[in-house]
């Protein structure tokens, strides 16, 4: 029969990720609060489940929705673009307030500073308020700088105050106290910094500061111009002009506000625009999606509706003219298939009806071969081995038409798979004692229960025990049983010539041989593996297939323990320990830091102790566990072929047969 590997692809397995080991600094105080067994590791997991929860849904929609992320990011853009021109139409209105007021404010310090400096300078008028009733003068006057402030801030109209300062050491004094107008303070709201420069200088200096009052008015930003001049007496004090900004404050804000409004308007306008243009492509797309999912599901008469002479009309042309090609083509494709099942089954059935009578007369000859000559005697033996072959190819063929018409049934019970492992070792066991072989069993300490049509199981086993035998190369084979999870398997390995790199693809397909010019002594009609694949199916299992040039190969068989229930992994590794390990072991002489490289994705030991049954090494003790198995142990993607690497032949018997003998597990001789 011929050689397999994995016709039904379960899935991509999951890999486990391991932990690199060596010497190491030990996890720090806070790293220990991390993990697993630390009091605040399950606490922090539970509360990053809780935090990520409600968010799932978002994460899900936006990778789902196109529609979403172009107009997210449309929105993101115009805000920034919304953002950056604000800053810098702000930035250009508060330049030109502020130029402005600064131009008005020295024009209005500069002719206060010289109504000041000339008012000092005047000589005191007989009889005036500055001179006696003697005309002698009386310029030391108390109410000078009082009056000056006044004077100064009356043509202002509260456009600006005035501030008075001492500059000399007697400041304290009466008639050089701080002077200031509009109810300000005048120390606090004089900048430090502005005085020390005025009281250095000669020239007129300004700042920005917040004016602070006495009576108890908020605080204002104001543009403070200061100089030096000389009172009456001679003594010079410091003259600060306040002009505030609450009229510039004002306009800029008002300003902000209309910039926020229309950028908040430009924004949601800009994000209903992209909405309605994206959503006039995306909702064709979303369309050819529907119905490509429908035509999938075999809704074949689902087409576009097109409108109008665009790209999306032409793509929605271009995807109805595919679909009704597809159409065509799967119906003739059906109808062929059809009549090659019909003409399979008719042509099976009527050759029943001339192979009864052959049969009848190929018997009759067969039981008087011993009349013949011995040429015709061996002649009606061979007649007969044939109309045997003969046979069991139409039986194959018929149950290939029913499982191609979909007539087939399952039958399905609890049953024990020892027993049916047992019967088929048990018919298999001349052949094995022919070849010089022997059938081990492990694993078969414990029930291996599923619900399955124990005749279709069988036929499955003897097919891969037979087909182990045959191409053993004379060597034992080992039959492996466990059960874990939701499912159960039996794996069946030969130390023969194994699968070449590129065979895996055809190795189930009907009719298909790995050595041509090999001879079927058993007298297989090639399609024993074709219906092994079908009956695995159709218990909704898997079988698959491991295999390396010279190192011998695995055929995997999985059930689920209940039927119809999905299967998540399997029991067995589909590439076996030894193996696994002698390409560890070939890697390391190489010197290749490859040793933890699985073969087969997903089959990692999972922290089990290895279970070799090799030629090299012998088969351990069985333990009272010794038919479970890891249940996260998934299978493969399907067929592995691994290239066999040097010094890895394989000898002619496992020498851990002896072992098994006293273990009661060996089956043949």
């Amino acid at each position: 029969m011929p050689r397999g590997s994995a016709a039904p692809k379960p899935g991509v397995p999951g890999v486990r990720a391991g932990r690199a080991a060596g010497p190491g600094p030990g996890p720090s105080r806070v790293g220990r609060l991390f993990q697993d067994g630390a009091p605040g590791g399950p606490v922090l997991r539970l509360v990053v489940r809780w935090l990520r929860r409600p968010l799932l849904p978002a994460v899900r929609l936006w990778r789902r929705n196109i529609q979403l992320r172009v107009v997210a990011g449309t929105l993101l853009m115009s805000l920034g673009v919304v953002l950056l021109l604000g800053f810098v139409v702000i930035g250009q209105v508060r330049n030109g307030l502020l130029d402005a007021k600064e131009k008005a404010a020295q024009s209005q310090a500069s002719g206060g500073f010289s109504a000041a400096q000339d008012q000092a300078s005047a000589p005191p008028v007989p009889g005036g308020p500055d001179g006696g009733t003697d005309g002698t003068p009386a310029r030391s006057s108390l109410n000078w700088r009082s009056d000056l402030v006044v004077q100064l801030a009356s043509g202002g109209q509260s456009a600006f105050n005035v501030v008075a300062l001492s500059s000399d050491a007697e400041g304290s004094a009466p008639s050089r106290g701080a002077r200031a107008s509009g109810g300000v303070e005048p120390v606090t709201s004089i900048p430090a910094g502005l005085r020390e420069s005025v009281g250095q200088g000669t020239g007129t200096f300004q700042t920005y500061a917040r004016i602070q009052y006495t009576d108890g008015k908020h605080s204002e930003a104001a543009l403070v111009i200061g100089k030096r001049l000389n009172d009456i007496e001679g003594n010079p004090y410091e003259l600060y002009y306040l002009f505030p900004l609450t009229q510039e404050e004002e306009s800029l804000s008002l300003v902000k506000t209309t910039l926020a409004t229309a950028g908040l308007f430009v924004v949601v306008l800009v994000g209903a625009i992209a909405w309605l243009l994206v959503r006039q492509v995306v909702t064709p797309v979303r369309m050819a999606a529907g119905i490509a999912e429908r035509l999938s599901a075999g809704r074949l008469q689902e087409r576009m509706k097109v409108t109008g002479e665009d790209d999306i009309a032409r793509l929605g042309e271009a995807f109805n003219k595919m679909a009704h090609n597809l159409q065509v083509k799967i119906q003739q494709l059906e109808e062929l298939s059809r009549m090659q099942r019909r003409f399979v089954s008719d042509v099976s059935h009527e050759l029943r009806t001339p192979l009864t009578t052959v049969r009848m007369a190929a018997d009759v000859i067969h039981e008087a071969r011993a009349d013949f000559d011995p040429v015709t005697a061996r002649s009606a033996e061979l007649l007969g081995d044939q109309l045997d072959r003969f046979e069991s190819l139409l039986a194959d063929l018929l149950e290939i038409s029913r499982f191609d018409a979909g007539a087939a049934a399952l039958e399905a019970e609890p049953i024990d798979l020892r027993q049916v492992v047992r019967r088929v070792i048990g018919g298999a066991e001349p052949l094995a004692e022919r070849k010089g072989g022997r059938i081990v069993v492990v694993g078969d300490e414990q029930p291996v229960v599923a619900e399955a049509d124990a005749r279709r199981v069988e036929r499955v086993l003897r097919n891969l025990v037979v087909n182990a035998v045959e191409h053993g190369e004379g060597r034992d084979v080992v039959v492996r049983m466990a059960a874990a999870g939701g499912a159960v398997a039996v794996a069946v390995r030969d130390y023969g010539v194994g699968l070449k790199p590129g065979e895996a693809t055809r190795v189930f397909n009907r009719f298909w041989r790995a050595d041509p010019a090999r001879a079927r002594t058993t007298g297989g009609t090639g399609l024993g593996l074709s219906i092994a694949v079908e009956d695995a199916r159709l218990h909704g299992g898997w079988l698959q297939a491991w295999g390396e040039p010279g190192g011998g190969s695995q055929f995997r068989l999985t059930l689920p323990r209940t039927a119809d229930e999905p299967l998540r992994g399997s029991p067995i590794p589909l590439e076996p320990e030894d193996s696994r390990r002698n390409r560890e072991r070939a890697a390391a002489e190489n010197g290749q830091d490859g040793g933890r490289l699985a073969t087969v994705p997903g089959q990692a030991a999972m922290g089990r102790s290895p279970m070799p049954v090799s030629p090299h090494a012998p088969i351990p003790p069985r333990q009272g566990q010794g038919a479970s198995a890891d249940p996260t142990a998934l299978p493969g993607n399907g067929s592995r072929v691994v290239a066999r690497g040097a010094g890895e032949a394989t000898g002619d018997k496992a020498p851990s047969v002896r072992n098994a003998e006293r273990e009661g597990t060996t089956r043949g001789r």
